[in-house]
């Protein structure tokens, strides 16, 4: 039998796709908002950080 058929079962697996795509594009689209609203500086600081050694 295959995984599918398993998930053809469960009634409602249908909201639980697309809740995780909601859910990954809402934390992308936050990460790009809080990428132009940081500070200059401190993502300059965040960039250079693994060649500080």
């Amino acid at each position: 039998m295959k995984f599918i058929n398993y998930l053809e079962k469960i009634t409602g697996v249908d909201i639980f796709g697309l809740t995780s795509l909601c859910i990954f594009f809402s934390f992308f689209v936050l990460v790009l908002l809080w990428m132009y609203k940081a500070d200059k500086k401190m993502l300059d600081k965040i960039n250079h950080l693994p060649l500080d050694n």
